[in-house]
């Protein structure tokens, strides 16, 4: 993505109205159809599931909560909240 200078785009107005809330820093203005959920594109979504599934496959097959921790560099509360939470965990939208 190419940042373009808001004088060659916007009107003047526009511009001194932006700058009474923002002055000469960078802002980010997504596009209206960016409606992608969060990890869909950089693939983060997908790898944290995969971890997680593998996570409660050891957890199944009597890996304990603590040698978990260690292996994936969690904490035992978030080891917890894996193999306890629902499967689907990260394919629900959150409300």
């Amino acid at each position: 993505m190419a940042y373009k200078n808001a004088r060659d785009i916007l009107p003047c107005e526009l511009i001194e109205e932006i700058q009474k809330y923002i002055d000469g820093d960078l802002v980010y203005i997504p596009t209206k159809s960016d409606k992608t959920e969060w990890g869909i594109r950089s693939g983060a979504k997908q790898k944290y599931a995969e971890r997680n599934h593998a996570i409660r496959e050891q957890y199944r097959s009597s890996v304990s909560i603590e040698e978990l921790a260690r292996l994936y560099f969690l904490s035992t509360d978030s080891i917890k909240k894996i193999v306890y939470g629902a499967p689907a965990e990260a394919g629900r939208k959150k409300a």
